[in-house]
């Protein structure tokens, strides 16, 4: 079940879960990914083979976006 996951300074918080046959599910964490991303977050989005991709859509069939903090620095 794929699963919308915030990290931040308190660890991490699933903000969603949706299978690709629940659309009302999925239309709920479209929201709440839209959200995020307005409050400065970043989309990371498990891929195949370990490979992961920033993303500014959420896709339907990931197993896992990670949502996170740009790094802070110079």
């Amino acid at each position: 079940m794929p699963r919308l996951i915030r990290l931040d300074q308190t660890g991490h918080t699933t903000l969603a879960e949706w299978s690709v046959d629940d659309r009302a599910a999925f239309d709920g964490a479209v929201v709440a990914f839209r959200e995020e991303l307005d409050r400065g977050y970043f989309g990371i989005a498990s891929l195949s083979a370990g490979r992961a991709e920033q993303v500014t859509e959420l896709p339907l069939d990931a197993p896992m976006v990670i949502l996170r903090r740009p790094i802070a620095g110079g």
